[in-house]
C-alpha cells in the first residue's frame, strides 16, 4: 500500500532532477475538491471478481463536510483509499482539485498525497520513537519546494491544545491526545482535503465528541474539505451531508 502521509517512493529520494508537479490550483476557481465519475474497484479475476466499489459518482465541494456510512464490507474504506490516492480504481475518473489523477505516476501521486491530502485514522499511525512535534513535522521532511507554505508544526500542536505536550512520545499521551497529534500532522501541510477513517473509533464517547468538535472548528477556520468514514450515526449526524454505502453502491 502507498504511504498515507505522502512520502516519496524510495527511488525518488535523493533525486536531484525536477519532478513535474501534479498539484493543481483549479479548486481556487470554484471547482469541487473531489469529483468522481463511475468509479469502480474490483478485486480478483473472472467469475470470482468482487466489486468493492461499483460505478460510484461522488462530488464534494470546497469546505463541505461529508460523512460516508455503511456496514463492514460495504466498500466505504476502499472508496476513501481511492479518494486519498492510496489505491487506484479499476475504472472511472477522479478529479482532485480539478486535476484528473488516474494517469499520474506513483511518484506524482506521492506528491499529491503530501501536498493536497491530510489523513486521520482510527489507529493514529504515530511513530512511537518520535515526539509529538517530530510526528507532526514528518510530512514536511518529504515535502518538495514550491506551492503554498506549510503551517508551523509547533503552532499546529498549539491549535489542537497540545502546547505543553510537544516533547511527549505517543506512549506518554492519552488516546485523545494521540488523535490530536494525528490531526495536527494531517493539517500541517495545509491540504484542501482531509480524509478521516473512523477517527473516533478508538476513543470513549466524551473524547470522541471533543475530537469531532476540534475537526469542525479547524474545518471552519481553514476552509478544508472533510470526507469522513464512520459506523456511527451520531458521528455522521455532525456532517453537512450523509451518504450510505451498501455492496459497493450508494444505498439511497
Amino acid at each position: 500500500m502507498m504511504d498515507p502521509i505522502g512520502e516519496l517512493p524510495a527511488e525518488a529520494k535523493g533525486d536531484s532532477g525536477t519532478v513535474r508537479s501534479p498539484v493543481s490550483s483549479a479548486a481556487e476557481a470554484g471547482e469541487p475538491v473531489v469529483a468522481m465519475r463511475a468509479i469502480t474497484r474490483r478485486f480478483g479475476e473472472g467469475e470470482t471478481a468482487i466489486a468493492a466499489v461499483d460505478q460510484l459518482d461522488l462530488t464534494v465541494a470546497r469546505g463541505e463536510f461529508v460523512a460516508i456510512c455503511g456496514e463492514s464490507g460495504s466498500g466505504k474504506s476502499t472508496l476513501l483509499q481511492i479518494a486519498g490516492c492510496l489505491d487506484r480504481p479499476t475504472s472511472g475518473t477522479y478529479h482532485l482539485t480539478g486535476r484528473e489523477v488516474g494517469g499520474l505516476t506513483d511518484r506524482e501521486l506521492a506528491e499529491v498525497r503530501n501536498r493536497e491530502i491530510g489523513f486521520v485514522f482510527q489507529a493514529f499511525h504515530l511513530l512511537g520513537d518520535r515526539s509529538a512535534l517530530e510526528n507532526v513535522n514528518l510530512p514536511l521532511e518529504y515535502r518538495r519546494s514550491g506551492g503554498d507554505p506549510p503551517a508551523d508544526p509547533t503552532a499546529m500542536l498549539e491549535r489542537v491544545g497540545l502546547a505543553s505536550r510537544i516533547t511527549h512520545r505517543p506512549a506518554q499521551l492519552s488516546g485523545g491526545e494521540r488523535q490530536r497529534v494525528a490531526i495536527a500532522r494531517a493539517l500541517v501541510k495545509r491540504p484542501p482535503l482531509l480524509l478521516c477513517d473512523e477517527p473516533t473509533g478508538n476513543l470513549d464517547s466524551r473524547t470522541g465528541c471533543e475530537i469531532l468538535d476540534l475537526l469542525e472548528s479547524l474545518r471552519r477556520e481553514d476552509g478544508v474539505t472533510l470526507l469522513l468514514v464512520t459506523h456511527s450515526d451520531a458521528v455522521a449526524g455532525r456532517a453537512d451531508r450523509v451518504l450510505t454505502m451498501r455492496d459497493g453502491r450508494w444505498a439511497d
